[in-house]
């Protein structure tokens, strides 16, 4: 696998420093906190049939969660 150079602000190299463990390159420690594959990775492992049921699915959470919410706010008015 082959490198590339990145710009960093100095905060965020900072941070960085800060989390990068002693054993780690900073390579390893950016990969370690940014975690899992990229989005871009998952595109296309649905079909459009399950894409649609996924997204029946949040939005039968999202209607109820929104109706829990509105729940609360109305014991509190």
């Amino acid at each position: 696998m082959g490198t590339k150079t990145i710009r960093l602000d100095e905060d965020v190299y900072d941070r960085v420093r800060a989390e990068k463990r002693d054993d780690e390159t900073f390579s390893e420690a950016i990969d370690r906190l940014i975690g899992g594959p990229s989005l871009l990775e998952l595109t296309g492992i649905l079909s459009p049939e399950e894409a649609d049921e996924f997204q029946e699915v949040i939005d039968d959470v999202d209607t109820d969660a929104r109706d829990d919410i509105d729940e609360l706010v109305d014991r509190f008015e």
